[in-house]
């Protein structure tokens, strides 16, 4: 059996503050298949950009294990961080701040190539044109500046950025959440495109639920640093079982303007990130906390492939003798 493209294990990362530890990251762990998406979700702060960047080593961890590809990237070295940048990338969250204001769309473009020293020349301008005509830019935009293009061309010029070293690997980070809604459907089926022709596997961040649904294999629910939820997208959209995931997708509006749908709106006050105390950090915010849930919650598999955190889901799905 291969190995899967990407493993996390026991993944943290904390950040000292005046307080304490604010734990961003804790104790996340998942796998994901070659060319396969896995889809993060969660609300702004629950740390998923964080989780994204500390795959890429643009953060260091404080603990926990990486493996891409069976190797142990945990703690690379510089030069072997060099490396993996050919094979892993990013799609930054706002395509004009991500790009520099002072080099056209073929200097961005070809600048990783320059960095490796893989182009030059004629060699490179040909690479820049080939790469912009996979994401659909036109060519005559070359010597075009980000100031004088729309939302979804910037986009795309960073997408082609993240292709130029052709990676196997690319962290999505909300890729699409400052384009307009026709704009942000191209992007996804362009990124969609891009992973059947050429095999590449995705972790997708966002907030839209409606947006992962449609681009993910599979998705992990995050909640103030920790995963609550993870199973295939099909499965957690037809039975959320987590009541923070239920929460979600009840705020997702619905195009049938008749139909009765019933939010669940949630009370009280997020549980600080700072030293949290050891239990369910949304109980605060939950309508079936009890004292069980003060104790420590971990991922358990309640049904083949569908993973909660929840000590009282864990309890209910062991009555109805669907986990032992």
């Amino acid at each position: 059996m291969k190995a899967p493209m990407l493993e996390v294990r026991n993944l943290k990362k904390y950040f000292p503050t005046p307080r304490g530890q604010l734990h961003a990251v804790d104790d996340v762990s998942f796998m994901i298949e070659r060319g396969k998406t896995l889809g993060v979700v969660g609300e702004s702060g629950c740390g998923k950009t964080t989780l994204g960047r500390l795959i890429l080593h643009l953060l260091d961890s404080t603990d926990g294990r990486m493996l891409f590809q069976g190797e142990d990237i945990t703690r690379p070295n510089a030069r072997r961080t060099k490396e993996l940048r050919s094979d892993m990338q990013i799609i930054f969250q706002d395509p004009f701040s991500s790009l520099n204001p002072r080099m056209t769309l073929g200097e961005t473009i070809g600048e990783p190539l320059k960095l490796v020293k893989r182009l030059a020349g004629g060699g490179l301008s040909a690479e820049v044109r080939r790469l912009m005509d996979s994401v659909g830019l036109a060519q005559r935009l070359i010597n075009a500046y980000p100031h004088e293009l729309d939302g979804g061309r910037r986009q795309r010029i960073g997408i082609a950025r993240a292709l130029a070293l052709d990676p196997k690997f690319i962290v999505c980070d909300e890729p699409v959440s400052a384009l307009d809604v026709s704009i942000q459907a191209q992007i996804l089926n362009l990124i969609l495109g891009l992973q059947e022709e050429r095999g590449l596997t995705y972790i997708f961040i966002t907030h839209n639920l409606s947006v992962v649904n449609y681009i993910s294999d599979d998705i992990c629910v995050m909640y103030l640093g920790q995963v609550v939820e993870k199973c295939a997208s099909e499965e957690l959209f037809k039975n959320p079982l987590h009541p923070y995931t239920q929460a979600l997708l009840s705020a997702i509006p619905s195009p049938d303007i008749f139909a009765s749908q019933e939010r669940i709106i949630l009370q009280g006050e997020l549980a600080s990130p700072i030293n949290p105390k050891p239990g369910c950090r949304f109980a605060p915010r939950c309508l079936y906390a009890t004292e069980d849930c003060m104790q420590v919650q971990s991922l358990t598999e309640v049904s083949p492939g569908h993973l909660v955190a929840c000590r009282r889901v864990n309890q209910i799905m062991t009555k109805e003798g669907v986990a032992e």
